[in-house]
């Protein structure tokens, strides 16, 4: 069983990044886990225009943070200790969400129009778009692994939006991406662990954006609600 780096809380049933924050947010306090505060958290760099966040935005490896004109409701920390050990935090998940089995066959094509149940989704490449549902009670968690069936793919949408429905909440849903994630024009739910770049173009998002590269936002609403 996988434990978080300085967190008491275990990740149950799935390797789900978003179940993980849910069930540590009571023993947080006590351990310190660093990346319980975290909206935003990218490697070497974060860059925010014309955008709001709610929580904390973080550099790991530098001070490489440009703010043109953003609402941050939280702390900036640009290559400090708490941001050091957020983002060792977030590759602990990242890992053994890599190593985590997808159940049922790959998804193929936009997700647009499908509604699924909690569970953890390997997902085709191909970018995606339109309103995909999930449907499940607020202990429910959804992980999707972005492949190709061979390997792993980028995570790619515009004009693409997540809703949830019967008690799901946002922070148990996770992206999970090798590649870049680009999202534009898109309302997504869930947190983002990319292993590549994270770039959010207009739209909306509630949960985490965190990679091991750049973060940059541009004309977004980051609505929060796991921190």
């Amino acid at each position: 069983m996988f434990t978080l780096p300085r967190l008491t809380a275990k990740l149950a049933v799935v390797a789900s990044f978003g179940a993980l924050l849910v069930t540590a947010r009571d023993s947080a306090a006590q351990s310190g886990g660093a990346v319980l505060s975290f909206a935003i958290l990218g490697g070497p760099a974060v860059t925010c225009t014309r955008s709001t966040t709610a929580g904390d935005v973080g550099v790991a490896s530098t001070t490489a943070f440009t703010n043109t004109g953003c609402t941050i409701t939280g702390n900036i920390h640009a290559g400090d200790q708490l941001a050091a050990q957020a983002y060792n935090d977030y590759l602990s998940a990242y890992n053994n969400i890599a190593a985590t089995p997808c159940s049922g066959a790959l998804l193929t094509g936009t997700l647009a129009a499908r509604t699924l149940g909690p569970g953890v989704y390997c997902v085709s490449a191909e970018a995606k778009t339109g309103v995909l549902t999930l449907n499940g009670p607020a202990t429910g968690t959804w992980t999707f692994k972005v492949t190709d069936g061979a390997s792993t793919g980028a995570l790619t949408g515009t004009s693409f939006s997540v809703v949830l429905v019967g008690g799901g909440q946002a922070c148990s849903v996770t992206w999970w991406s090798e590649a870049a994630a680009t999202l534009t024009d898109s309302d997504l739910k869930g947190n983002v662990l990319s292993g590549a770049a994270i770039t959010l173009t207009r739209g909306s998002f509630v949960g985490r954006a965190l990679a091991k590269a750049a973060v940059t936002l541009t004309d977004v609403t980051n609505l929060g609600g796991c921190v």
